[in-house]
């Protein structure tokens, strides 16, 4: 099993930034990838971006050029760092990690864009 907490959602002006990060309980070095998905009301859940165990990074293209995800494998995280946030952005953004055979979500983390 693996825990994921996600941290530094908050409320955020539109045109601003904020930085997401995800540690897990234990090494995220065999992880396939790591990624971020976000739901927001109404909405099913959506991707967002990944990045592979080699740093292979994916993006949604609604977040392409705004967002940046990365890894640090030695700290067991990944974080996600948003600018350039609009009121589309507002979602609870989840972290989840994929092991061979196992998928594992976080509980989320809200992220509001005020315009």
């Amino acid at each position: 099993q693996v825990q994921l907490v996600e941290s530094g959602g908050g409320l955020v002006q539109s045109g601003g930034s904020l930085g997401l990060s995800c540690v897990a309980s234990r090494s995220i070095f065999s992880a396939n990838a790591m990624g971020w998905y976000r739901q927001a009301p109404g909405k099913q859940r959506e991707f967002v971006a990944q990045i592979s165990s080699g740093g292979t990074t994916d993006y949604a293209d609604s977040v392409k050029g705004r967002f940046t995800i990365s890894r640090d494998n030695a700290k067991n995280a990944v974080y996600l760092q948003m600018n350039s946030l609009k009121p589309e952005d507002t979602a609870v953004y989840y972290c989840h990690a994929a092991f061979i055979g196992e998928f594992y979500w976080g509980q989320g983390t809200q992220v509001t864009v005020s315009s």
